[in-house]
């Protein structure tokens, strides 16, 4: 661990703005990490230091500043495939049941929550076409939601680096739904028209969304305190159709949260189904 030079008061504000916008469990011992990431906001606003935006926030708690700094402490960690179990499962499984429960209404929902830079939904919008062309006559939508508009941004553009395409997308997919523009890949523009993306925060009230028959919510539990947990996945059951799975990270369970779900495994792959 680094050393740190940010006073007390200085992560204890950033602790207590970061839980009571994003409901995120963040630890003071995480001194160190707190000025890495916020160092750059600091310099980007114009300040000398993290200790000297906080200070000016106290005077003046700017929204748009203290949505950067919350935007800055969360976890963006993503990549395509990842995990690859979930995708198994869709593809296996999930998908075909779906289309079976779904054949008179030719209609998917699926929602990518804490979406961080896209790679998720485009994962599964490769998957859908891979493996199951019978849906190019289906209306399917696949959102994606983040707390984040810089990483919404990126999403929407569907741009990434060499790096980001090295972790988890099989050359076959790179070659055949990717171009290469200067330094970066894009994304083919029919596989990024089946993602939308759109502004949630968790823990805030939600917009109107339609009853989703999959839903990943994975790898974001485990930044909650409990009763959050427990609060998030009651919105969840609220927008889930009565069919829908929920995929969950691999750390995570619905177990002793909330006892309307039962946990379903095939294989290596775990999801979660209304009882």
């Amino acid at each position: 661990m680094s050393a740190t030079t940010l006073a007390p008061e200085t992560i204890h504000y950033v602790c207590e703005l970061v839980r009571r916008r994003s409901a995120i469990e963040l630890e003071s011992s995480k001194a160190y990490l707190i000025e890495a990431r916020l160092t750059p906001v600091a310099k980007r606003n114009g300040y000398a230091s993290t200790c000297e935006m906080v200070k000016a926030l106290h005077v003046n708690p700017k929204p748009g500043l203290q949505q950067q700094l919350v935007e800055a402490m969360t976890t963006n960690e993503t990549s395509f495939y990842r995990d690859a179990h979930p995708f198994e499962a869709l593809r296996t499984k999930v998908i075909a049941d779906m289309m079976r429960m779904k054949a008179g209404e030719r209609s998917l929902n699926i929602w990518s929550a804490a979406c961080s830079t896209g790679q998720e939904a485009y994962s599964i919008a490769m998957l859908l076409c891979e493996h199951f062309p019978e849906l190019a006559t289906w209306k399917v939508e696949i959102l994606g939601t983040d707390l984040s508009d810089d990483v919404l941004n990126k999403a929407r553009l569907a741009s990434f680096s060499q790096i980001e395409m090295n972790r988890g997308l099989p050359a076959s997919l790179l070659t055949k739904y990717f171009r290469r523009e200067g330094l970066q890949w894009k994304l083919d523009d029919k596989l990024r028209g089946m993602a939308k993306f759109a502004k949630l925060n968790l823990i805030e009230s939600w917009p109107a969304m339609p009853k989703m028959d999959v839903v990943f919510l994975r790898n974001v539990l485990i930044y909650f305190s409990p009763e959050t947990k427990r609060t998030i996945l009651q919105k969840v059951r609220q927008v889930m159709a009565p069919h829908a799975v929920l995929f969950l990270g691999a750390a995570e369970t619905t177990m002793g949260l909330d006892n309307s779900f039962e946990r379903t495994q095939i294989g290596s792959s775990v999801f979660y189904k209304l009882k």
